[in-house]
């Protein structure tokens, strides 16, 4: 291919120009082709030239009408979303599409969503918007790319690059705050198991408020998060697999004194299901009561859970499975509440070998904190 500005007169003798973009056939005809870039300047038509070598890649060239746009393609990716995936994440899907990708991409065709394209919707929708808020749209517009692909409709998906964003800042209480909090929600009684196992087991509000008495047994002294709900539609736990969870005894103490007013643990005088609203407020009231800052959400119980397992030194691989998380990269938030594990670690380093030898590894030492090694691989036996 080719980019070069055309110049000629018109009838009257005016000079004109035109950039213009000229190639032949990918399947091997030479047939020379001129096409008149839609900008006419030398970066249009370099990106003119850059769209119509996909096109000719796909296959897609000079048959327009029947490559699907970017609103066709987001409505089959929503109605095989809504159908295959979680209630909640069909919600989202539809939300990013409808209110960010569909009003600025809608009436491009898929094949014309070019790297380019994307670059510069990218640009744009970090004009007075957060940098996450950018990165779920971009997620949600990669997941189209594919799906493309997957349809038949594209070759292959131009990769869809994501904002860099600060480490989050994680909000928890500490140990002293936490039995504060316990306290406070002493005094609603209704409310204070809800609190309790929120602290003591990481449960997130939609799978707390999806508990039910059959997931719970307090002989055993353990839960099973096999559910979450959302709107009021129940579906599983985030991550698609259920989890068990071991109570403590606070934790035993808290659902053994609580009533049974219905399916749900968290229910309700009439016996059904509390609602999200309701809880945040009851959590309000009680954070004021304790002193804490308000606006106060329910994860910020989830995260004092994990928090204070990575301050006892339990290891990242078990927090991550208590917490549910589906990769290694969510727990390693708390890894710098446990700077006693990396300490003790390489502490061994400087002993005689055979002390090495014959010594067991510190408790705050663990196989799981470090890929799953184990212990004997190291000359250790572990405790």
């Amino acid at each position: 291919m080719s980019v070069r500005q055309r110049r000629w007169k018109d009838a009257q003798g005016r000079a004109q120009s035109a950039w213009v973009v000229e190639f032949t056939h990918a399947d091997g005809r030479v047939e020379r082709v001129q096409k008149t870039a839609p900008v006419n300047s030398r970066r249009g038509a370099e990106q003119y030239e850059r769209d119509l070598r996909t096109a000719l890649l796909n296959g897609t060239y000079g048959k327009a009408s029947e490559v699907p746009t970017v609103a066709d393609m987001s409505v089959a990716l929503l109605e095989h979303t809504r159908l295959r995936r979680k209630y909640s994440t069909g919600v989202f899907y539809g939300l990013m599409l409808e209110k960010h990708i569909v009003p600025a991409l809608g009436n491009l065709r898929v094949t014309e969503v070019t790297p380019e394209r994307i670059d510069r919707f990218a640009r744009a929708m970090t004009d007075g918007r957060k940098p996450k808020t950018v990165n779920n749209v971009l997620g949600v517009l990669g997941r189209l790319l594919r799906f493309s692909v997957d349809r038949g409709v594209l070759a292959v998906a131009p990769r869809v690059g994501k904002l860099t964003l600060p480490p989050d800042s994680i909000r928890f209480l500490s140990f002293a705050e936490a039995d504060a909090f316990i306290d406070a929600a002493a005094e609603s009684p209704t409310w204070s198991a809800q609190v309790v196992v929120a602290l003591r087991t990481g449960l997130r509000i939609g799978e707390l408020l999806a508990l039910r008495w059959e997931d719970v047994d307090l002989h055993a002294g353990r839960l099973l998060v096999r559910r979450s709900v959302w709107q009021g539609v129940e579906s599983t736990p985030k991550g698609g697999r259920p989890r068990e969870i071991p109570l403590s005894d606070q934790a035993l103490q808290a659902l053994g004194s609580h009533p049974h007013r219905g399916r749900c643990v968290f229910a309700r005088l009439d016996g059904e299901r509390r609602d999200r609203h309701g809880c945040t407020r009851a959590l309000y009231t009680i954070a004021e009561r304790a002193g804490q800052e308000v606006p106060f959400g329910w994860h910020v119980l989830r995260h004092t859970f994990a928090s204070h397992l990575a301050m006892r030194g339990v290891p990242l691989k078990a927090v991550q499975e208590l917490m549910g998380h589906a990769t290694m990269e969510m727990t390693l938030r708390y890894a710098h509440l446990a700077p006693d594990v990396r300490r003790d670690a390489v502490q061994l380093l400087d002993l005689p070998a055979q002390h090495r030898r014959n010594m067991a590894l510190p408790a705050s030492v663990s196989t799981w904190s470090y890929g799953g090694n184990r212990a004997g691989e190291l000359g250790f036996e572990p405790r």
